[in-house]
């Protein structure tokens, strides 16, 4: 329906036969291991390989899909949904993206982005009824924390005082710090606030800090 609105060509292209091969592959070493997010990811990640196949053959540039709350704590799968060339959305938080879509259909044209698509859930699909919110603080209180920690650059005791709670300020800048080896690897992107990850907040990877 969205494809249609914007004139988009859509395509569906089955990972079932190429996944199962990976699963088939590498069953010796995974042998007698119960299934979790390696799995997961490795769907995410054949779906980069079929859109990276098509970006070559078709010549198109692969736009990923990444916002700034998921790179901030690593909620990306790292040659999956991240493998691209560009990253339209990479320095706005989730909510920002929320506003933008709904900023995007207040204008004179009518809607162009679903109401079911900015309502439903954020999942990032890879196993039965799975949402974000499983694994990460709802957005809303997500992207609370991380403005204040990225675009403020306030401690985490800065952060407590403001109303949110301890133990999962503590739990989300760690996500913060482990994550930055991901974002070193992510596609370029518009720089749309005050301290937009790369060349304005970089980290060390491995050192104590």
């Amino acid at each position: 329906m969205q494809a249609e609105k914007l004139g988009v060509n859509i395509s569906e292209v089955a990972i079932e036969a190429p996944f199962k091969g990976f699963l088939e592959t590498l069953a010796p070493m995974f042998a007698g291991k119960p299934v979790d997010v390696a799995e997961e990811n490795l769907q995410s990640r054949t779906r980069g390989a079929i859109l990276m196949a098509l970006s070559n053959k078709l010549g198109g540039l692969l736009l990923t899909t990444g916002n700034k709350s998921e790179y901030a704590v690593g909620y990306a799968t790292i040659y999956g949904d991240m493998c691209g060339g560009y990253a339209p959305i990479k320095d706005l938080y989730k909510m920002e993206v929320f506003a933008l879509c709904r900023w995007r259909n207040a204008q004179g044209d009518g809607e162009v982005i679903p109401d079911a698509v900015i309502e439903r859930p954020p999942s990032a699909e890879l196993r039965d009824n799975q949402k974000d919110q499983d694994s990460l603080p709802p957005y809303e209180m997500l992207d609370g924390i991380l403005y204040r920690y990225v675009d403020q650059e306030k401690s985490a005791a800065e952060i407590i005082a403001d109303g949110f709670d301890a133990a999962t300020v503590q739990r989300v800048l760690r996500l913060v710090k482990i994550s930055e080896w991901k974002r070193r690897q992510a596609a370029p992107g518009p720089k749309l606030s005050r301290r937009a990850f790369g060349r304005e907040r970089r980290y060390p990877i491995t050192s104590g800090y």
